[in-house]
């Protein structure tokens, strides 16, 4: 399958993107501190903009030559999301994430400027039963791959996508489509989480994703600098055998 691999020149590196799921602004930032040189791209979404200071840990990341990946998922009237991708995009953050229908997508890839559109396919705590609940009578993979064709068509960036699906996505969508895929447990460390649609490092990106976010596998590890870079290491690992 290493035909899917990636052939975006993007550094080894940056293709981590740990999620700052944390309370508080100070923990955050004493996460990243911890973590170092380890990684470079950091997600922050909606529990660190309720706690409050979002965009002076954005501020602060930047200060440290991290780049950022705004993941609030907006989902409002288009207009509204308009407004709110426009006023992010002035932050100077890589990556935002939004949900809705063709119209809110396209009023968010019109807003974004510099700043690069991703729309949610399916939440990787959510599986096919989820879905029948929710009232969509299609398989998981027949409704990724049809939001991101519309994601893309009407000027989206790329995807959040779990691993599994990432597959499809590549031999079916354009090959400029970015896939960052979450829900990324190492081999040792599958924990019974919220987590449902799950993949390894290894296997994520010889599914072709371009990056990979992860969470509580570094989070909650006895060394979070140590697990940080043992991923980067398979990454590179992947990338060095395959390239």
């Amino acid at each position: 399958m290493t035909d899917l691999l990636s052939k975006k020149p993007i550094p080894s590196q940056e293709r981590l993107i740990m999620a700052l799921d944390l309370p508080s602004v100070t923990e955050a930032k004493n996460l990243v501190e911890t973590l170092g040189d380890s990684v470079r791209f950091y997600k922050i979404g909606l529990e660190l903009f309720m706690a409050g200071d979002y965009f002076e840990l954005i501020e602060w990341l930047k200060g440290r030559n991290k780049k950022i990946f705004a993941d609030l998922k907006f989902f409002d009237v288009p207009e509204t999301v308009s407004r709110a991708v426009r006023a992010l995009s002035a932050h100077g953050v890589e990556f935002a994430t939004i949900h809705g229908n063709d119209a809110i997508m396209e009023a968010a890839a019109k807003a974004k400027g510099d700043l690069k559109i991703l729309a949610v396919t399916v939440l990787t705590s959510l599986d096919q039963g989820d879905l029948k609940d929710l009232g969509f009578e299609c398989d998981v993979q027949r409704l990724v791959l049809s939001r991101a064709r519309r994601a893309l068509a009407l000027g989206c960036d790329g995807v959040i996508s779990s691993g599994l699906e990432v597959p499809a996505l590549r031999r079916e969508a354009d090959e400029k489509l970015l896939v960052i895929s979450p829900g990324i447990r190492p081999v040792e460390n599958r924990p019974a989480d919220d987590q449902k649609r799950v993949v390894t490092v290894e296997q994520a990106f010889l599914n072709g994703a371009d990056y990979i976010v992860v969470g509580r596998p570094i989070r909650d590890a006895a060394n979070p600098r140590e697990a940080a870079k043992k991923v980067q290491e398979q990454i590179e690992n992947v990338f060095r055998k395959t390239g």
